[in-house]
C-alpha cells in the first residue's frame, strides 16, 4: 500500500524516528532527571515534586523493591491507585529496578482484580488503602508476597497530608476496614530503601516494561506486553509529531485521565517528561466543579482527554471563565471526538481539539491529526513517523485507497504479544509484524484515515474498552437469567453505553436485580445502563447469539 500520508506531513516532521536513541523507559527517565533536575516535574493537590525529587524518591523505592527476598529482574509489580504523586514515583521506581509494571484499575471488583493479579503472576502490589478491602478478598489466590499501602495524602506537604488522610478515613469514611498481614506503608518503604544499596540493572529494548491489560474476546482481560522499545518508540513518535508546538522546559500539561490508562501513561507521562514539562495530576476528574477550580489556578498549555471529559468541562459552570491564553494543544483519544464537542471547545478556548487514534497494543499512538489543523475534519489523522497502516480484506489482501476494510498497523510501537496467550497473539499479530486492529477504516486521497465501523463487538465507554463476553458471563450467572446478549448503544455522556438484552426464566427478575448483581462483579463503567427483557434472542444456525441483529433492532 502506497504511503500517501507522507505527502501530507507538516513541513519539518521526520518520516522516521531513531529507536536506538534510548535503551529503556528508565533511560528516558534518568536523562530527564539529570537534565531538568531543578524544574518541577509533578504537581498534585498543591504539592510539587521536582525532577531531582523524582530521581531521589524512585531510587529509594527501587532499592527497597530490589531488597525484597526472591525478587528478580522482570518480576511483576502492580500499581493500584488514582493520579497521586505516589503513582509516577511507583511506576518509575519499578522500571528503574528492572521490574515490570502491571497497571491496575483501582475500581476493579474482586473478580477482575483476582484475574489480573493471577494472570500476570504479580509478586508485589502498591495500593491505596481505600481499595485494600478488595485486595484482601483475593490475595490468598495470588502470588503476591509483599503489599505496600499508601494513603491519599501521604506525599502532600505537612499539615495538608495529615488533614487529607484524617478527612478521607474518618470524616468521609472512604477507607473500608481490611486486614492484610505483613503489609508495609509507602513511606516506610522509602525510608528503608534510603539505607539500601540500589543496583542499576541491565535493561534493553526487548525487556517488558508494562503489562497493560485490555479486554479479551474470551471475556477475560489479557496483558499486552509492551517492551521498552515499544514505549520509547511511541514516545519518540509522538514527540516528533508535536515538536513544532512544544517548547522544552516551558509546558504545563493537565493529566486528568488516570495513569493506568495507556493514553495518559505515554502521552502525558513520557512524552512531556522528555521535554522537562510540569505534569499536573488530577486525582478526581469526575468532580467537574473541583476540576474546573483546579484548572482556574494554573496556566496550562496542554491537555489530553477523552471526548466525554471535554464535553463535561464545557458544560460545567465556570469553565468558560478560565484564562486559556497559554493553551496550545488539546488532544482527544481513547474514543472518537465528536464534531459538536470539538467545535464547542474551539469556540470557548480558541484552541482546536485534535483527534488521535491508538490501541493498548500499540503503546498507544497510531495516527494523529497535524498540529496545524484548524478545523475539525472527522478523521483520526495521519500515521505518525515510523508507522505503516494498511487497509485489508477479511483474507488479508491489501485494499487500495478509497476502499474500506480492516485497519492494520506495523511499527516499533506494536506490542510483543499477549502475556502467556500465544493463540490470541497469533490471531491479531502476523509473522510480518502486522497487527489487526478490528476497526474498519478508509483512507482518503491525502492519506488521512477515518474509522467507519468496528469489526469487533467491543463497546467503548468513555475511552475504556468493554467486551460483551465479559458482561454476558457475569449476567448469565444471575439467578433467573436464561440467555443474555450485550451490545453498545449511543450515549450522550459516555459515547457508548452497555445494553443487556435478556431472556429470563423467572418472571420476578427485575432490572434492579440485574444492575445490583452487575455492580458486585463489574467496574462501574461496565454495568449496563439499559436492560431489555425479551422472549427470545436472535441466533445463527449454530446457536450463536447475533449481536448485530440486536444492534439493528
Amino acid at each position: 500500500m502506497e504511503r500517501l500520508w507522507l505527502k501530507s506531513y507538516p513541513e519539518g516532521i521526520k518520516h522516521e524516528i531513531d529507536v536506538d536513541e534510548y535503551q529503556s523507559v528508565a533511560d528516558v527517565f534518568n536523562q530527564a532527571v539529570d537534565k531538568f533536575s531543578e524544574l518541577p516535574a509533578f504537581c498534585n493537590m498543591g504539592t510539587t515534586l521536582s525532577y531531582a525529587d523524582m530521581g531521589r524518591l524512585t531510587t529509594q523505592l527501587a532499592a527497597y523493591l530490589q531488597s525484597i527476598p526472591g525478587m528478580q529482574k522482570g518480576d511483576r509489580v502492580a500499581v493500584m491507585m488514582p493520579n497521586l504523586l505516589q503513582n509516577p514515583v511507583a511506576i518509575f521506581a519499578i522500571l528503574k529496578a528492572g521490574f515490570t509494571v502491571v497497571n491496575t484499575n483501582p475500581l476493579y471488583t474482586a473478580r477482575e482484580l483476582r484475574h489480573q493479579l493471577k494472570d500476570s503472576g504479580t509478586k508485589v502490589i502498591i495500593v491505596v488503602d481505600n481499595f485494600c478491602d478488595t485486595l484482601e478478598a483475593v490475595i490468598d489466590d495470588t502470588d503476591i508476597e509483599q503489599v505496600i499501602t499508601t494513603q491519599l495524602g501521604d506525599m502532600l506537604k505537612f499539615p495538608k497530608s495529615l488533614i487529607v488522610n484524617l478527612v478521607v478515613k474518618y470524616v468521609k469514611k472512604m477507607v473500608p476496614k481490611y486486614s492484610i498481614p505483613g503489609c508495609i506503608t509507602f513511606n516506610k518503604a522509602l525510608s528503608i530503601g534510603a539505607s539500601k544499596q540500589f543496583t542499576v540493572p541491565q535493561l534493553g529494548h526487548e525487556d517488558i516494561a508494562f503489562l497493560q491489560y485490555t479486554g479479551g474476546t474470551t471475556g477475560l482481560a489479557k496483558g499486552a506486553m509492551l517492551t521498552n522499545k515499544n514505549m520509547v518508540a511511541n514516545m519518540q513518535q509522538a514527540s516528533e509529531w508535536i515538536s513544532d508546538l512544544i517548547e522544552e522546559r516551558k509546558e504545563i500539561i493537565i493529566t486528568a485521565l488516570p495513569l493506568y490508562h495507556i493514553f495518559s501513561l505515554t502521552a502525558n507521562c513520557l512524552v512531556f517528561m522528555k521535554e522537562g514539562a510540569l505534569n499536573y495530576l488530577i486525582t478526581n476528574p469526575r468532580d467537574m466543579a473541583g476540576f474546573v477550580k483546579e484548572l482556574s489556578a494554573v496556566k496550562f498549555s496542554v491537555m489530553t482527554g477523552v471526548n466525554t471529559l471535554y464535553n463535561g468541562l464545557l458544560n460545567t459552570d465556570g469553565f468558560k471563565d478560565i484564562d486559556f491564553s497559554s493553551l496550545k494543544l488539546s488532544l482527544g483519544g481513547g474514543m472518537a471526538v465528536q464534531k459538536a464537542v470539538a467545535e464547542h471547545w474551539r469556540r470557548v478556548t480558541a484552541s482546536p481539539l485534535l483527534e488521535a487514534y491508538g490501541l493498548t497494543e500499540t503503546s498507544p499512538a497510531v495516527c494523529m491529526n497535524p498540529m496545524n489543523l484548524i478545523e475539525f475534519n472527522g478523521t483520526i489523522g495521519l500515521p505518525i513517523p515510523s508507522t505503516e497502516v494498511s487497509i485489508r480484506t477479511e483474507d488479508g489482501e491489501f485494499l487500495p485507497q478509497g476502499e474500506s476494510g480492516e485497519l492494520c498497523v506495523r511499527g516499533p510501537q506494536v506490542m510483543k504479544g499477549y502475556w502467556n496467550k500465544p493463540e490470541e497473539t497469533a490471531f491479531v499479530l502476523d509473522e510480518k509484524g502486522w497487527l489487526k486492529t478490528g476497526d474498519i477504516a478508509i483512507m482518503d486521497e491525502k492519506g488521512f484515515f477515518k474509522i467507519v465501523d468496528r469489526k469487533k463487538d467491543m463497546i467503548l465507554v468513555s475511552g475504556f474498552n468493554v467486551f460483551p463476553n465479559e458482561i454476558e458471563s457475569v449476567i448469565a450467572a444471575c439467578p433467573g437469567v436464561q440467555e443474555v446478549g450485550v451490545i453498545g448503544v449511543e450515549d450522550e455522556k459516555s459515547g457508548e453505553a452497555v445494553k443487556a438484552v435478556i431472556v429470563r426464566n423467572d418472571d420476578s427478575l427485575t432490572e434492579k436485580d440485574i444492575i445490583d448483581h452487575c455492580r458486585k462483579e463489574l467496574t462501574s463503567y461496565k454495568v449496563p445502563r439499559q436492560i431489555e427483557f425479551r422472549k427470545e434472542l436472535p441466533k445463527s444456525n449454530v446457536g450463536k447469539i447475533l449481536r448485530r441483529e440486536l444492534r439493528e433492532s
